[in-house]
């Protein structure tokens, strides 16, 4: 008989935790021992009833029972009634990578969603440095949220499943990111979010000499853009680097709209670039 003073009961049930099926105990599965428990089976995430089960209390008393572990870095909470479990190589830093919680948050809030723009670029090979915030376009509206080291902003896109998106993986399962294509378009189109024209110009470059940027696939997703996004990254790539994108430039020259700014903010000063149709009101420094 195991005697009381032990970590686990002897009695034990099935319980489906994040599409894992495990065994775990009815009771006395020590709070010290959750993280490390759902981490060695491979849980990226729990909900309160979840959690409530693998310790055998009721769901009220959670978090009164994860209070002390999380407090040591053991677990963070993303969201209201989503437990993750942290490694113990990212407890000093109070959480997690973004990437290792971003799938099963986005799951719990019952959105679609991508990581884009800067923090996309930098899985595709073209940032110089590591972003330090994670922008995700998703299908509803998400509040921001700082989880440990890992600041996370989000975007609410219209039409986000028709944008396409590769798998990364993580220790903890596979979350989405932008495809370059979009990634190149969201970067042109909000260049203030994607560090200023400079930065914005430098992404792009690096993206069509790591990844190639198709440039059909870029005149297919072009329409779900603003027009200066199109023009931007075709002025930018043609600019600066050998290709050439001239589906992209055929789309481009059959829009009606006015010129757009290579500068959104910038005055209406400068040339326009007849192929691109974009008026050249700042100059461009490229890394």
């Amino acid at each position: 008989m195991i005697s009381r003073s032990a970590s686990l009961h002897i009695i034990t049930k099935t319980v489906r935790i994040d599409h894992v099926t495990v065994r775990t105990a009815t009771e006395r599965l020590r709070t010290a021992q959750a993280a490390d428990w759902a981490l060695s089976r491979g849980i990226a995430a729990m909900t309160t009833t979840e959690v409530a089960g693998m310790l055998g209390v009721p769901t009220s008393q959670v978090p009164q029972r994860l209070s002390a572990p999380k407090g040591r870095g053991e677990w963070v909470t993303p969201a209201r009634g989503l437990w993750v479990p942290v490694a113990p190589e990212f407890r000093a830093w109070g959480g997690p990578p973004a990437t290792e919680f971003i799938s099963a948050l986005m799951a719990h809030l019952g959105v679609t969603y991508y990581v884009g723009w800067l923090a996309a670029a930098a899985m595709h090979g073209a940032a110089h440095q590591a972003p330090q915030v994670t922008h995700v376009a998703t299908s509803g509206m998400v509040r921001p949220r700082q989880v440990g080291r890992a600041r996370l902003v989000f975007h609410e896109r219209a039409r986000i499943a028709e944008l396409p998106k590769v798998e990364r993986i993580a220790r903890s399962g596979a979350y989405r990111v932008s495809s370059p294509e979009v990634t190149a378009l969201d970067v042109a189109s909000d260049i203030g979010i994607s560090g200023g024209l400079d930065n914005a110009a430098t992404v792009i470059t690096d993206l069509a000499s790591e990844t190639g940027l198709d440039d059909q696939a870029l005149a297919g997703l072009a329409p779900l853009y603003p027009a200066a996004a199109a023009r931007r990254v075709g002025w930018i790539v043609e600019q600066f680097t050998d290709h050439h994108l001239d589906a992209l430039a055929t789309h481009a020259a059959g829009l009606r709209s006015a010129p757009s700014r290579l500068h959104p903010s910038r005055p209406l000063t400068g040339g326009v670039d007849a192929r691109w149709r974009l008026r050249l009101n700042a100059t461009v420094d490229v890394e």
